[in-house]
């Protein structure tokens, strides 16, 4: 069998997993989110086609995860039947070197990198923002979606509402309470029997209507303690929106909303240390997370073939440990960093150098055919315990 040959045909049995375990993992992180949103065309009445997209925004954030988990697990569930089914072994005695079997690995590694690359540098950023700007374009056509009768509501900036009862479809709250705090040395407290939001699209602004309430004060700059009550048939509160979606929006996204040119742009423009910090962990980390199919292929070609004899099981529950185990890394590192701990580069790098080093060493052992303690202690370790309390039931 030609070398081409065998190339296309690990290709192929690599391809059909990591294709399925995609569509499972991407699901089941899916899974977290259908309630919250399914709520809201249940009782909120929002179309099922803006769902839709919301969903659509979600999912270049999960990629950005499962398609590193998906390779590593479509490598383990490749190489481990490949060994169990004596495959490896024909392979080598026909001459054919574990590095030739490695050749393909590191070439649909390489392309799985670019893609990760391109999800956590250009995708995952825009599907954010959009998801988050969907998100707002919905509160405002709808103002009601968001408030909760009996639950203290603080979306508003300075502003706290709270409604005994509300009406989903109309959209009218009954018993409308607000802690108005936005005039600062003036707070106000305003009591209504009724109120409703009318949303403006065009400028992205918000007015709540109350009915048949009083405005209570307590002015702080009065020399005598004074206490205002106005009482009043219809007031408007003004919630300008607008001006956080136009002339601010920077401020108030996250650094994962960011595109690379801005988190440039806000780390030249930092006005402290720890701001320029968390900024430059962020740009570190795209481009960390970016090299993870790249180490997951390295070490998932010996793990595969050393562990043949626990099925598609141990396969599973070994992508999902070495997954977590970097993952785990990378968010230690990040905090470390983040704190000023540790240099940015070294911190956000050091699970990508630990992953190329075990993966090295675990491919020289499996090509000199040594096998690897690290695996074969742990089910000795089971293996015992289960023998141990076998027997403490026989006595």
């Amino acid at each position: 069998m030609s070398i081409s040959r065998i190339h296309r045909y690990i290709v192929s049995e690599i391809s059909v997993p990591i294709l399925l375990s995609l569509l499972i993992f991407t699901f089941v992180l899916l899974m977290g989110r259908i309630p919250k949103l399914t709520e809201l065309v249940i009782s909120k009445g929002v179309p099922a086609v803006e769902i839709a997209q919301l969903f659509s925004y979600l999912l270049p954030t999960f990629f950005s995860i499962t398609v590193p988990l998906s390779f590593l697990l479509g490598i383990l569930l490749a190489f481990g039947r490949f060994s169990a089914d004596s495959e490896f072994i024909a392979l080598k005695a026909s001459g054919v070197s574990l590095y030739y079997l490695l050749q393909p690995v590191l070439v649909m590694a390489i392309l799985f990198s670019m893609l990760t690359a391109w999800l956590t540098i250009s995708v995952e950023p825009a599907g954010k923002t959009a998801f988050r700007s969907k998100i707002f374009q919905i509160a405002s056509s709808r103002a009601s979606v968001g408030i909760r009768p009996g639950i203290f509501n603080d979306d508003f900036d300075g502003l706290v509402l709270y409604t005994q009862a509300m009406d989903d479809r109309q959209g009218i709250m009954q018993g409308v309470f607000i802690s108005d705090e936005r005039e600062g040395e003036t707070p106000a407290t305003i009591v209504a029997r009724q109120g409703r939001f009318i949303p403006n699209p065009n400028n992205y602004s918000l007015t709540l209507r109350l009915n048949n309430g009083t405005i209570h004060r307590l002015p702080a700059k009065e020399k005598k303690s004074t206490y205002q009550i106005i009482g009043f048939s219809t007031y408007d509160v003004n919630l300008d929106l607008g001006k956080q979606l136009n002339s601010g929006q920077s401020r108030y996204r996250s650094r994962g909303e960011l595109s690379w040119a801005e988190l440039t742009q806000a780390e030249s423009q930092a006005n402290d240390k720890r701001t320029e910090l968390r900024l430059s962990v962020e740009k570190h980390k795209r481009i960390a997370i970016a090299f993870a199919p790249l180490v997951f292929g390295l070490v998932g070609v010996p793990l595969g073939l050393q562990s043949n004899r626990s099925g598609k099981g141990a396969g599973f529950s070994l992508a999902l440990g070495i997954s977590l185990v970097y993952y785990l890394l990378l968010s230690i590192s990040s905090t470390l960093a983040g704190k000023g701990m540790v240099p940015t580069a070294i911190a956000l790098w050091l699970p990508n150098c630990c992953f190329l080093i075990g993966g090295s060493y675990f491919l020289h052992r499996t090509a000199i055919e040594q096998p690897m303690h690290i695996l074969s202690t742990p089910a000795q370790f089971i293996k015992n315990l289960s023998q141990a309390k076998y027997r403490k039931k026989e006595d």
